[in-house]
């Protein structure tokens, strides 16, 4: 890992993400070949937005972590903005791709989003269990 990344463990991660409006979280294992084959490619994309936070979830480390956001499969990417999840997929990313995703993260109406998981929860909170 290098210095423009951070290592989440379950006694940081809301530090982090609670204090950084804009976080991209790779999720990976040392086993997982598809995982070291993104990590230069996470590396990379870190040195060039300084702006943001690039941190990395062991998974094997920090299997509560993993459980809390059901990661499946590995590497995952997450991206928080705002303390929301925007973005959640699992696969390795080429690099192209990963500069897409972040472009379209930052072009986010953070206010539509956060209103879309206002009405998305009251439509949640309104209907448990029943058929609509």
């Amino acid at each position: 890992m290098s210095s423009s990344t951070v290592e989440l463990t379950k006694d940081n991660f809301d530090e982090v993400v609670s204090g950084n409006g804009f976080v991209l979280i790779d999720f990976w294992a040392e086993w997982c070949g598809p995982c070291r084959n993104f990590a230069p490619v996470f590396e990379r994309a870190a040195g060039r937005h300084q702006d943001l936070v690039f941190a990395k979830v062991d998974t094997e480390a920090q299997p509560e972590l993993a459980a809390t956001f059901e990661i499946r499969s590995i590497p995952t990417l997450m991206i928080v903005r705002d303390n929301i999840a925007v973005y959640a997929q699992p696969g390795a990313l080429p690099e192209a791709a990963l500069e897409d995703i972040i472009r379209q993260a930052r072009d986010l109406d953070m206010d539509e989003v956060r209103a879309s998981v206002e009405q998305a929860r009251a439509e949640g909170a309104a209907a448990p269990g029943s058929d609509g």
